[in-house]
């Protein structure tokens, strides 16, 4: 069962990065820092002081960042890759009674492939609204997704199976909300 439930915390973490790079990393290091989350003995670093403040800062400043019009676009373009990178790196932390082999490969499937499919898609509804709105709903898009990566990352913490769930259910709503943006987009 243990194990079990550090992949959905590191599924879930890996899908709150899809939303927002630093954002689930800081949660992490938040949570290890506190006793809350055992971490993989190589990364016992996330919760250290300094770390929690770097990822701590870089929270912050990349969700302002994404309520900047256009700034925003300029962010996923770089964001997507490192998306992909932040989900497997807090899938490895996550996992530590895996062979290394057996850990590497959850944590860029699972972890990384959640991550990258979430911030893509994200992206795609960003994209959108630019052309859609001439970027006018974009900050209100940027909230939206900087809310579900500390409401996920919080939730998975919590109660890493529901974590999952809810970030199943953000990609399909994510999914279904890009393909109504597209037809709405052609019928203009």
């Amino acid at each position: 069962m243990e194990l079990f439930l550090s992949i959905c915390l590191g599924v879930g973490l890996a899908a709150s990065a899809g939303f927002r790079v630093f954002v689930p990393l800081f949660a992490l290091s938040l949570a290890a820092h506190f006793g809350i989350i055992p971490l993989a003995e190589d990364w016992q670093w996330v919760g250290s002081t300094s770390a929690l403040v770097i990822l701590g800062v870089a929270s912050v400043v990349e969700s302002l960042a994404y309520l900047i019009p256009f700034v925003d676009n300029i962010l996923d373009a770089a964001a997507v890759p490192l998306a992909g990178v932040a989900g497997t790196l807090v899938m490895v932390s996550t996992l530590s009674d895996f062979s290394p082999a057996m850990t590497w490969a959850l944590a860029i499937v699972a972890g990384g492939g959640a991550a990258a499919t979430i911030k893509t898609t994200s992206a795609a509804t960003r994209a959108v609204s630019s052309a859609t709105t001439a970027g006018m709903a974009n900050p209100v898009i940027g909230a939206a997704e900087t809310g579900a990566a500390i409401g996920l990352s919080a939730l998975t913490i919590a109660l890493p199976v529901l974590g999952v769930a809810v970030a199943t259910g953000l990609l399909v709503l994510l999914i279904w909300l890009v393909v109504k943006a597209k037809k709405r987009a052609k019928t203009w």
